[in-house]
């Protein structure tokens, strides 16, 4: 199994990502992520794979691959299009160094999901307005 990992360009945090998607699904009735490039790996990526979301510098959400398929972009262009299931699921949150188009991520250096319900070592002690703002970049 390989991941996928890509920049979420002009996204502010994982609600404002989930609020474009959601709107982009119901217009066209599947979630698509459009890329010039097809991924010479599909099948491993295929295969159980995901695309990590960075958004805001940090590695912070992942979406299940169900298919990369052959598409073509608005101006007729051939173009790969990464199916997407709509669930967003957590991670633990990491900086990562802005780069161009997408990178493969093996599937051992993927960061692990956020378990629902569970806190940070010393966040209780944290203030409120530093928590909130760890909260909103998904890395709490």
């Amino acid at each position: 199994m390989l991941h996928i990992m890509k920049l979420a360009v002009g996204v502010r945090d994982v609600a404002h990502l989930d609020a474009i998607q959601s709107t982009r699904l119901a217009l066209e009735g599947r979630l698509v992520h459009r890329t010039r490039n097809f991924p010479r790996r599909a099948p491993e990526v295929i295969d159980g794979g995901s695309l990590y979301w960075v958004v805001a510098g940090a590695l912070v959400v992942r979406q299940l691959i169900t298919d990369i398929v052959e598409d073509t972009l608005s101006d007729g262009s051939r173009c790969a299009a990464i199916v997407l299931d709509p669930t967003l699921v957590g991670v633990a949150g990491r900086p990562t160094k802005p780069f161009q188009g997408w990178r493969y991520l093996a599937a051992p250096d993927a960061p692990a999901d956020l378990v629902a319900g569970a806190t940070a070592d010393g966040e209780a002690t944290m203030p409120d307005a530093l928590r909130r703002e760890l909260r909103e970049l998904g890395l709490l």
